[in-house]
């Protein structure tokens, strides 16, 4: 089994690739720049250096969102066409659980992963992991991180702060939580592509054309359209 993990639902640009029970190779970058032009020739360069051509490929893993919507976009639209194109499985897994995952399965609490969603808003969830098994203790939400700290003040438990943008929020959580609140190291900030692939190992393919990104929440475009169009619907029905 030879399966092919894709991230680019962030900054973080990230591509494994998992030969049965070990992971093979692995890019990541963590840059603001363009996945559009970046994504497709780190795969085909990845695919050389670890001797690896597409018709080897078995599956194809893709972190669907949410985050970024280009990026989120991006992504799904090349794993999609390379699972259709190879006519072989496609699975997505939530960008936030690969996130809390590539640190969760050794920290004994609970793992909050974040991406900045901007105007005090976070995207985040709730995961506790083992050795073995995983719990996603609160789906993946878009929440004021005001209010994602109430909520966390109940658990009673420690919990790990993961992502890029804990940064921008990480005051108030401090001096909210306190000691309750932990952070991860900076070198556990990145996504791993190879949890990725090993999450996506695991599950079954899904459908490939109704497949979709979950973003959460619609782009700002969109939900301005929707609202500026809601009265001429109104009329027309």
């Amino acid at each position: 089994m030879k399966v092919l993990a894709i991230d680019t639902s962030n900054f973080v640009l990230g591509i494994s690739i998992l030969d049965n029970d070990k992971i093979i190779g692995e890019y990541v970058t963590n840059l603001k720049k363009n996945h559009s032009v970046r994504a497709m020739p780190a795969i085909e360069q990845l695919m050389r250096d670890c001797d690896v051509k597409p018709k080897d490929l078995t599956k194809i893993v893709v972190a669907n969102g949410p985050g970024s919507y280009t990026g989120v976009r991006i992504g799904v639209t090349i794993a999609k066409t390379l699972a259709w194109t190879l006519q072989i499985p496609l699975v997505g897994i939530s960008s936030l659980e690969v996130l809390a995952a590539s640190v969760g399965r050794y920290y004994d609490g609970f793992v909050s992963p974040i991406f900045d969603a901007r105007r005090g808003q976070i995207y985040t969830g709730l995961y506790r992991f083992s050795k073995n098994s995983s719990a996603t203790l609160k789906k993946d939400q878009l929440i004021l991180t005001t209010d994602w700290i109430e909520q966390l003040k109940e658990e009673k438990e420690k919990i790990l702060f993961v992502g890029n943008d804990v940064s921008l929020h990480q005051n108030i959580i401090a001096s909210a939580l306190l000691e309750q609140a932990q952070f991860a190291h900076v070198a556990d900030e990145n996504p791993r592509p190879a949890v990725l692939a090993v999450l996506g190992s695991e599950k079954e393919g899904q459908d490939i054309h109704s497949f979709t990104p979950n973003y959460i929440r619609l782009a700002e475009a969109e939900a301005n359209w929707l609202k500026a169009n809601k009265g001429k619907k109104e009329e027309q029905a």
